[in-house]
């Protein structure tokens, strides 16, 4: 593949190998293992822990490496591995790069089952975790340890928008040798490649907007080879590995990303714009906009807004359960990232679990309502929250 070919490109015409077949769309290699014309051959492909025999695909597999291989061009990395959600792509992150006494430090506004592997099970094995406010990343510093060997962050954030420079974070961590690692999955490499600002390493539940039809999960990890072949080794070794088949599905979704990924920012900053100022709402986010906080560095490191709007209604929680309630077209699923729109309520949902206290730390407040902006036309997405914000 040349490396003239942009990304748009690549996404598309990345394929394996043809098959003696011929065929035009790259096939699924649906086996759980592989065979070898003699003994000697299977015994090399066990001598070593490389990727050049397929074995097993558990270990690797064609259509899951097609998969890995255009994210790797998209992010602009040197390579990658898949897993079966994206979560365990956190998990496995995690357990990779740390061991007993070491330190971890991420933005308190990540995703609520990142959240408790941070404050639930991390512990328990022997890490320690120190959270800060991505609206103050000057606070940073000051947590770094000795111990600390990784820095996390989800940016924009889930589910509140928050946005974080990650060319000054890249600085700290590359100051003091801290590993910087970041969740892209609300902006898509379609949309940011947080390895050209400095991380070192990229993760995504592609579940969401790089499935982008509600289909399958997945999740892929991204970045510099030395450390994802760690990683790999820990996937390889405790199972959470990506089925050919969902990453033969998520292959072919990359082929619309960039497509579907500015419809669907169009589609979010006209609601954004749209609802800014309404009489129900306190306020309305969205990256694009000029009231959102971290605009300027949107901007900087965004080819747009990507798919997510929130805003704040006025009457709290149960004017959140009214809300959604009252919709008509838009779907209320915890998913995300879908051609169809949905629309969510954080608080009576997904983190009703949480103390008023501990919502109010992550950036959930009783109002706050999730736009996953879909793909249908944007008249027909405002007509039904319109009328659904009447009845608030």
């Amino acid at each position: 593949m040349s490396q003239q070919q942009q990304p748009q490109t690549q996404a598309i015409r990345l394929q394996t190998q043809k098959t003696a077949q011929m065929e035009h769309s790259t096939p699924l290699f649906l086996t759980s293992s592989f065979t070898y014309h003699s003994a000697e051959e299977m015994a090399s492909a066990f001598a070593d822990d490389s990727l050049d025999i397929n074995i097993y695909s558990r270990f690797s597999n064609p259509t899951v490496d097609e998969f890995i291989n255009k994210i790797t061009a998209l992010e602009g990395a040197e390579d990658g591995v898949a897993t079966g959600t994206g979560m365990a792509a956190v998990f496995s992150t995690f357990m990779t790069f740390l061991s007993k006494g070491d330190h971890i430090i991420s933005a308190s506004a990540v995703f609520g089952s990142t959240h408790t592997i941070l404050t639930k099970y991390l512990p328990k094995w022997g890490f320690e975790f120190s959270y800060f406010d991505m609206n103050q990343p000057e606070t940073i510093e000051a947590l770094i340890k000795p111990n600390t060997k990784i820095l996390y962050v989800e940016t924009p954030s889930n589910p509140g928008l928050d946005i974080i420079d990650l060319e000054y974070v890249a600085a700290i961590c590359k100051k003091y040798k801290v590993l910087f690692v970041v969740d892209n999955c609300f902006a898509t490499p379609a949309v940011q490649q947080p390895i050209k600002w400095g991380a070192d390493l990229v993760l995504h539940s592609a579940t969401k907007f790089i499935d982008g039809q509600g289909r399958v999960l997945g999740g892929v990890v991204v970045g510099r080879k030395d450390l994802i072949k760690e990683l790999y080794l820990f996937v390889r070794n405790t199972g959470p590995s990506l089925s050919p088949f969902n990453a033969w599905v998520l292959s072919k979704s990359l082929e619309t990303l960039y497509v579907r990924m500015d419809r669907h920012a169009e589609n979010a900053l006209e609601l954004a714009t749209h609802l800014q100022g309404h009489a129900k709402l306190s306020s309305v986010k969205y990256p694009m906009l000029l009231s959102h906080p971290q605009h300027a560095i949107a901007k900087k490191q965004m080819s747009n807004g990507g798919g997510i709007v929130t805003f704040e209604l006025k009457g709290g929680i149960e004017s959140g359960r009214t809300f959604l309630n009252a919709l008509q077209m838009l779907s209320m699923t915890n998913n995300l990232g879908d051609s169809r729109s949905i629309a969510s309520h954080p608080a009576s949902t997904t983190h009703s679990k949480l103390s008023d206290a501990e919502r109010a730390a992550v950036g959930i407040t009783p109002g706050l309502i999730r736009i996953s902006v879909g793909l249908e036309h944007i008249k027909d997405i405002i007509k039904d929250i319109e009328q659904a914000l009447e009845k608030c």
